[in-house]
This record gives C-alpha cells, sequence and structure tokens, in this order.
C-alpha cells in the first residue's frame, strides 16, 4: 500500500463523520420538500456560501487546474473562463437576487413564474428539466472519472484484489474505485439532503484549508526561485500572452510540447476571447439547473443570495489555488520523480495524485486525501440532490401524483437519487478524460442553453414556445456534437464545442426570436406580476409601462451601467484572487504586490459602488 496505516485512518474517520451528518440531520431534512432541498430557506448565506465553494472545490476540477498549472503556468489563470469561472461575479452583481425573488423551490418551477401554467409554459418547464438531468449526469460522470483516477493511485488494484471475492480488467480499475466512493456519497446526501451537504461541506473546506496553506507552505520552503527559474521555460512565470502562447519545454520536458498541441491552446489569443465572448453569454444566462441554483434559492432574501454568490470567489479562490501552485512547482521541480503513466500511458491528469504521494507526509497525506475525496463527495452530493428536487417536485408532484404527502415525496426522492447515480455511472464507464466530458459540457451543452436563458431576463416578447424550440435546438445541436467522429474534425475534439459556440448561438438565437414573433406574447397579468416581483432592466417597456399605470410609485430598475460596471471590477478582482496565491508561492515578490493593490482598489470599489447598494431585506416578501 502507498500510504499510511495513519492516513488510512483520518480518511476512514472522516467518511464515518460525513456519515454520521447523514444520520443525525435526516428526522430534521423528512420535514417537508423545502427542508430536505434547500435546508428550509433558513441557513445563513456565509455557510451556503463556504458550501458552495466547497462544491466547487471538486476533486477533478482540481486535478485539471494542477495540470494547466503545470503546463501553462501563469497563463493558466485565464483558463477557467472556459468554465466561466466570472459566473460568480455575474450572480452576485444582481442575478441572485433576481432568482432569488421567486421564492420557489427549483429553476424548472421558475419558468412557471415566467412562463405560466398554459401549454407554452409546460413546454420550457420540461425542456428546463431536460437540461438539469443532462447537465447533471455529465457533471457527475465526470466526478466519477476523477475520483477512480486518483484514487487508483494511492490504492494500487494489487494490494487489493487478494482481499475480494472478484477480479476486473486494469482498465476498470478506476471505476470500480468510483463506484465505492460514490455509493458513500449517495448514502450520506440521500439521508440529510440540502442539510447534510451544507454542514459535511463546512467540515470538508476546513480539511482542504489547512491542507493547502501546508502544501503552498512547503513548496515555498524547499523551492527556491532561482531553481524555479532553471525548471520552467521563459513565459511560464508571466500571466500575459501574445497571439501564440509561445511556451516551448523542448528540452525541459518536451513531452509537455505534445499535451500543449493536444489541448489546441496554441492559438492563445483566439482561445481567450472565445472563452471570454462564450463566457459573458453563459454568465448572463444565469445559474445553470444545478446545484449552484439550488444554493441561491436556499438562501433566505435576495440580498443574501447575492452575498452568498460573491463570498464564494473570496473564500474558494486564495484557498484553492494556493494548493494548486504549491503542487504544481513541487511538480515542476521534482519531475522526475512523478509517476504519470496510467494503463501504460502518460497522462498528464495524474500530476496532482502523484505529487501529493512524492510530496504529502505521513498525517498530512491523510487530511490532504481526505479534504479532496471530500471535495469529490461535495460535488456530488450536491448534483445529486439538485436531480430529484427537478423531478420529484417538477415532473412526480405536478404530472404523476400531485395528492402525495411529504413522506412519500421524500422516499420518492430516494429512489431517484439511486437511479441517477448508477445511469451516472454507467455513463462514466465509457469516458477516459476528465478534460474531454468538461470541456463537451460547459462548452456544448451550455452554449444551447445561453441565449434563450439570457433573453428570459431582458426581452418581455420572449414566450414559452421561443423558449422552449431554442432550448430544443441547444439539445440537439450538444446531441450532434457529441457523436460526431472525432475524424471530422480539424481541430482537438475538445475544443470543437468552444470553436462551435458562435454557430450554435446564431442557431438558437434565431429559433428563439422567430418563434417568439411567430407566435402570441405571454399573458399580460402574468408579464406584469414577473416583471414587477423581479424588477430586471432589460427591453420591458409595454410591460413597464402597464405596471406604471397600475403603480405610479413603482420604481424601475435602472441599475444596467451601474451593474456592468461592478461586473468588470468583479471580474478583475476575482482574476487577482486567482493570480494572488500562485505569484506568493512562486515567489514574484513585485507581481503579489502589484496583484494585492489591484485587488484592494477593486474591493474598495465594490464596497462602495455594490455592497452598501444591495437591498436591506431580511426576508422575501415575494
Amino acid at each position: 500500500m502507498k500510504i499510511a496505516l495513519v492516513d488510512l485512518i483520518i480518511i476512514v474517520a472522516y467518511l464515518a463523520a460525513i456519515i454520521g451528518i447523514g444520520f443525525y440531520l435526516k428526522k430534521r431534512a423528512a420535514q417537508s420538500m423545502d427542508d430536505y432541498f434547500v435546508g428550509g430557506k433558513k441557513l445563513p448565506w456565509y455557510l451556503l456560501g463556504l458550501s458552495n465553494a466547497s462544491g466547487m472545490f471538486d476533486i477533478s476540477g482540481t486535478m485539471w487546474l494542477v495540470t494547466l498549472c503545470f503546463v501553462y503556468g501563469m497563463k493558466s489563470i485565464w483558463i477557467p473562463w472556459l468554465w466561466p469561472v466570472f459566473n460568480q461575479v455575474f450572480l452576485a452583481v444582481y442575478l441572485s437576487m433576481w432568482l432569488r425573488r421567486s421564492n420557489v423551490l427549483t429553476g424548472a418551477e421558475w419558468m412557471r413564474t415566467r412562463f405560466g401554467d398554459g401549454r407554452s409554459g409546460k413546454l420550457s418547464h420540461m425542456v428546463v428539466i431536460a437540461f438539469a438531468v443532462i447537465g447533471a449526469l455529465g457533471f457527475l460522470a465526470y466526478g466519477f472519472v476523477g475520483i477512480g483516477k486518483f484514487i487508483e493511485i494511492f490504492i494500487p488494484w494489487e494490494n487489493v484484489s487478494p482481499y475480494l471475492p472478484f477480479t476486473i480488467s486494469a482498465a476498470y480499475v478506476p471505476h470500480f474505485y468510483g463506484i465505492v466512493f460514490t455509493s458513500i456519497a449517495t448514502l450520506y446526501v440521500i439521508l440529510g439532503g440540502m442539510m447534510s451537504i451544507v454542514w459535511a461541506d463546512v467540515l470538508q473546506f476546513s480539511i482542504m484549508t489547512f491542507s493547502a496553506l501546508f502544501i503552498g507552505v512547503v513548496a515555498m520552503i524547499q523551492v527556491s526561485p532561482e531553481t524555479l527559474q532553471a525548471a520552467v521555460p521563459a513565459g511560464w512565470m508571466d500571466p500575459f500572452f501574445g497571439w501564440n502562447l509561445n511556451l516551448d519545454w523542448q528540452g525541459i520536458f518536451a513531452e509537455v510540447n505534445d499535451k500543449i498541441l493536444s489541448d489546441g491552446f496554441s492559438l492563445f489569443s483566439i482561445f481567450v476571447m472565445m472563452t471570454l465572448f462564450n463566457g459573458i453569454f453563459k454568465s448572463a444566462a444565469g445559474p445553470m439547473p444545478n446545484y449552484d441554483m439550488q444554493k441561491i434559492l436556499a438562501t433566505k432574501s435576495p440580498r443574501e443570495g447575492a452575498l452568498m454568490s460573491g463570498f464564494v470567489s473570496i473564500i474558494l479562490m486564495p484557498i484553492r489555488y494556493f494548493m494548486i501552485a504549491g503542487f504544481t512547482v513541487l511538480a515542476v521541480v521534482y519531475y522526475q520523480k512523478l509517476d504519470l503513466m496510467s494503463g501504460g500511458q502518460l497522462d498528464f491528469e495524474n500530476i496532482l495524485p502523484s505529487a501529493i504521494l512524492e510530496f504529502a507526509p505521513v498525517g498530512i497525506m491523510g487530511l490532504v486525501l481526505a479534504g479532496l475525496i471530500a471535495a469529490f463527495m461535495s460535488t456530488f452530493a450536491s448534483t445529486v440532490n439538485a436531480v430529484p428536487a427537478y423531478l420529484v417536485n417538477d415532473v412526480y408532484k405536478r404530472y404523476i401524483n400531485p395528492k402525495a404527502n411529504t413522506k412519500t415525496l421524500i422516499h420518492t426522492s430516494y429512489l431517484v437519487s439511486i437511479l441517477v447515480v448508477v445511469l451516472s455511472t454507467v455513463i462514466g464507464l465509457y469516458i477516459e478524460s476528465i478534460n474531454s466530458i468538461l470541456q463537451l459540457l460547459v462548452s456544448g451543452l451550455w452554449a444551447g442553453y445561453a441565449i434563450a436563458n439570457v433573453l428570459k431576463w431582458h426581452w418581455w416578447r420572449l414566450n414559452g414556445y421561443g423558449y422552449f424550440t431554442s432550448m430544443l435546438a441547444g439539445l440537439v445541436c450538444f446531441i450532434v456534437i457529441a457523436f460526431i467522429p472525432d475524424s471530422a474534425f480539424s481541430v482537438p475534439r475538445e475544443m470543437v464545442a468552444l470553436y462551435a459556440f458562435p454557430l450554435i448561438l446564431l442557431i438558437t438565437g434565431a429559433v428563439c426570436i422567430g418563434v417568439s414573433l411567430l407566435t402570441p406574447p405571454e399573458d399580460e397579468a402574468l408579464l406584469k406580476r414577473f416583471y414587477k416581483n423581479v424588477n430586471p432592466w432589460g427591453f420591458w417597456g409595454p410591460i413597464r409601462l402597464a405596471v406604471k399605470l397600475d403603480d405610479p410609485n413603482f420604481a424601475a430598475n435602472g441599475d444596467f451601467k451601474r451593474d456592468m460596471f461592478n461586473i468588470v471590477i468583479g471580474v478583475v478582482a476575482q482574476t487577482c484572487l486567482v493570480a494572488l496565491p500562485i505569484f506568493a508561492v512562486i515567489k514574484e515578490g513585485w507581481s503579489s504586490l502589484w496583484t494585492l493593490s489591484i485587488f484592494i482598489i477593486c474591493a474598495w470599489i465594490l464596497k462602495r459602488n455594490w455592497y452598501d447598494k444591495l437591498p436591506q431585506e431580511t426576508t422575501n416578501n415575494a
């Protein structure tokens, strides 16, 4: 066994603790659907923010980010715009408040407040559920692949197989470990719902914070700036770039050049412009119907929804990237000590687990592993919790058994959770690369989601038919991209969805606007009720006038310019929070000072122009 008994005891103790949390909170979570899926909307914003940050501190994403930091150095701070990481800024500035004002349980239920209960409303309602389930299955499979590859490094199959009554092929060892840990995560989320997720996340983030600080400090102590400088190519420590990437690992680790070529990031300016373009649309669409949306809906008020989303970047970025930088620096300098082989092939996604195995001492390794396993479980559990919220609340309760009592609904949620985990596991068996599924999900699936969900906030004439057909067109585009053979593309498959984004946007946008204009608008009373409650800015002229006629004292939202300014400042501040811990670990003193100064200026502006102007209500009156 590659890990010590002490480390195993720490991991087992953590797993026992989170299962215990699930059993302890089972009775409270079963009191109502609100208690089970959104914690009764009683949890404070800072706990939900910490939980959301913990869910984003996932093991697969962290493995991917360490790989990016190793290969691309400081230029890697731009690549997470693919997700896009700055969607949390859009949420904090205005979208979380707009979403929370609906006072609903799920994103699909929100559709009824915008498109009503008629045929068009039901179609929009069902297509959102389809997106939620497909996206959740993909992200669950993504986590399944990550945890399996991660654990295989530390617990070699040859040490486990003698104690089991069966044997499996080496290619399926990661999948076996994935099944074991997804089963544990499923158990505690089924038992305790949102409450068990939040409190388990608090424990997990505490462990990760300690582990991150330890690893970052170890890297700073063990590696001098001169040693690091000699181990990386020119430009590795510079976050800025030209038209091309201009990173050449030849003569250092030549195989890294092959990784850059396979990623398709060589024309770096085009790549960053594309990520910024699609990131703006995806962020303006609001959160995908997943655990991020559920955490917003679980807050006490619109103000707390905004604070929760703003808190995520502040708590997550410095801690996560301090750990990422620490492992990256150690891995770069001691590269020859790492075992990156998996299934007989070089796999750069193994950098993180190999670095932990090589550099984390006994005891600390157990904490780091417990924390990263917990990070996987946090993301997995939050996603598992979101799916039955849609299928049970929005399908079973609404269409199949409207008279079901709370006990029946909770038990149905248990069953749905199990079925979703089983299906995502089957999908995960056919996925080899973390990066490939991540790119397909964030660039392909989300591309089809973007335009209709931007317009639902900002254009009164969008109706349920336009929304439904646009989303359906997006799903068709996603399926086409997913099943076209690799040989049909002239760029790496992982990049196809990113570069196809403008075309998908054009197709779905044309469908959305065309169908909306060819079909009747939604009922004016419905639109007036939505507009007055949410009070969005945008193209609401006729509805705004109608609301003003009914209520001359109504104050329309005039914050568009301020919100856009705050978003720009927020993205700069968030990027500083990513860059600062990396600069600190690689001991770039002046760069650290400049980055900190820029962040302080941004924070002061946001304090005056965002925080001080948030609505002061403490309860939602929607």
